[in-house]
């Protein structure tokens, strides 16, 4: 016999809130991908590279949004 009093689960979030969590994490990683890179393998030779504006900007800048992202996933009231 079934009993008819079980509860379905509840989920803390709804879809669109783990929708807007990939979509942050995503964010993240891309720009941690983009802060990588641009040292040398040979320790006489200096890479200017390391300081081009992809590794100064845009990577932190991507971070920081992403983690924004994060936070409004969080914050934001899933529609019921």
């Amino acid at each position: 016999m079934k009993n008819e009093n079980t509860e379905q689960p509840v989920f803390l979030f709804g879809k669109r809130n783990y929708t807007f969590m990939i979509i942050g994490l995503m964010v993240i990683a891309l720009g941690f991908i983009f802060m990588a890179g641009g040292g040398s393998d040979d320790p006489e030779f200096f890479n200017e590279e390391i300081y081009n504006w992809q590794r100064i900007r845009l990577a932190p800048t991507l971070v920081i949004l992403g983690l924004g992202i994060e936070i409004y996933a969080i914050l934001a009231n899933p529609k019921k």
